[in-house]
């Protein structure tokens, strides 16, 4: 198969996973087996019983992983879905004696316009600062938590720049203030080993959480909402009974027993999560050797283990991501959500970066498959690739000072 450059989708190196994950080989195994049932999981003959079981048995898996009940977990389509309904859910039942939220500035755009829909309702919100360092802001959170806070939102890790926030501590604060803590969770699993953490979602103490599928080498259009038992509630999708009436709808049978297939993998995900760490700290560190006026944003800070969001000066980060994908490298310049944007990351621009440095930015997410030789590779191919963007912009500028 070829893509519109003329290269080989299988020569082509993947390297955006915080974008979206390849579906685990284990999908394509099970695939046939998957696709020949097609029963209604709300109906009651047999056909139906066999997809009432995949979401019993993929709810029960991920409850495990997670450390939480069955009953606290909704399926639905994705994390944005769930983002929303969070916010809103607490708006609906806190905003007459609670109207202001707590919520991060680098947060995923259906965190923010949800929050900033909610402005417009009333809402009050605090929008707690990141440091360019990727350090959140404890002490704006203290200042700002008051009775009159019902919830304090801010992700587990970054999906730009990878910086792991401390969630436990900041969920400490919120409940200490008598508010909820919500975590956007979707950069979490298959990127961060809460094993070798010895870390469970109990361990965070959140009243909310999201997750999204195609996340984590599953099915896109499938995500899972944590609800804490008792945390207020409201369905944005009313119809059926599905997920005790908590989210209407059919239920997406393919997307969930995709998850559940997966959820092993992840479980043991140790090694492959290690392996990530080791070529991510290479490829950053041979990068920063081999190409000059070039930074990593947050390298001191908790990163995921897969993440590097560089700063290459003198380069247009658009032309440069266009370059590397004629070359059969697949990067971003920031949130895939943003992408077709002419404007510079808001993340990056929240985090104190310059917009001349967040227009030359880039960031490569690995994944479980990638190997060393492909980042080898990729580091050799930018390196050709800034170098003849730097002299073609040299002998522009060398132009125009002579044209003047």
């Amino acid at each position: 198969m070829q893509n519109h450059s003329g290269t080989s989708l299988q020569e082509r190196i993947y390297l955006d996973h915080n974008a979206t994950t390849p579906h685990s080989p284990v999908l394509k195994q099970r695939w046939s087996e998957l696709y020949e049932v097609s029963g209604n999981p709300s109906s009651i003959h047999q056909d139906s019983r066999i997809t009432k079981t995949w979401l019993r048995e993929t709810r029960q898996k991920f409850a495990d992983y997670l450390n939480c009940s069955t009953l606290e977990l909704i399926f639905n389509s994705g994390a944005s879905e769930g983002n929303s309904s969070i916010l809103k859910s607490v708006w609906n039942f806190k905003k007459d004696s609670k109207p202001e939220m707590l919520i991060s500035s680098v947060e995923h755009p259906s965190v923010i316009k949800t929050a900033e829909y909610l402005e417009t309702m009333g809402a009050i919100i605090h929008w707690i600062p990141v440091a360019r360092s990727g350090q959140i802001d404890l002490a704006f959170i203290k200042s700002k938590l008051s009775e009159k806070t019902s919830l304090v939102s801010v992700m587990f890790a970054n999906n730009e720049t990878g910086t792991i926030f401390p969630i436990k501590e900041i969920s400490t604060l919120a409940h200490g203030a008598g508010a909820l803590m919500h975590s956007d969770c979707v950069q979490m699993l298959g990127k961060y080993d809460l094993q070798a953490h010895e870390l469970r979602l109990k361990e965070f103490d959140l009243d909310y959480a999201t997750f999204s599928a195609h996340k984590f080498y599953a099915l896109s259009g499938t995500g899972v909402v944590y609800v804490k038992k008792n945390s207020p509630w409201v369905s944005l999708v009313h119809g059926g009974g599905q997920e005790r009436s908590r989210r209407g709808g059919t239920e997406n049978v393919l997307g969930i027993a995709s998850l559940g297939l997966v959820m092993e993998e992840v479980k043991n995900s140790s090694v492959k999560v290690n392996e990530m760490f080791r070529l991510r700290n290479l490829m950053e560190a041979q990068i920063l050797k081999e190409i000059s006026r070039c930074t990593v944003t947050a390298a001191e800070y908790p990163r995921l283990s897969n993440t590097s969001s560089l700063v290459i000066q003198d380069i247009d980060g658009e032309t440069l991501l266009m370059s590397l994908d004629l070359k059969g490298f697949a990067v971003s310049t920031g949130a895939a959500c943003s992408s077709g944007n002419p404007e510079p990351s808001p993340v990056l621009l929240m985090m104190g970066l310059s917009r001349a440095e967040a227009q030359s930015s880039l960031r490569i997410s690995l994944g479980w498959s990638t190997t060393e030789a492909q980042v080898q590779l990729f580091i050799l191919t930018l390196k050709e690739v800034v170098e003849k963007l730097r002299s073609i912009n040299l002998s522009a500028k060398d132009y125009e000072n002579v044209s003047r």
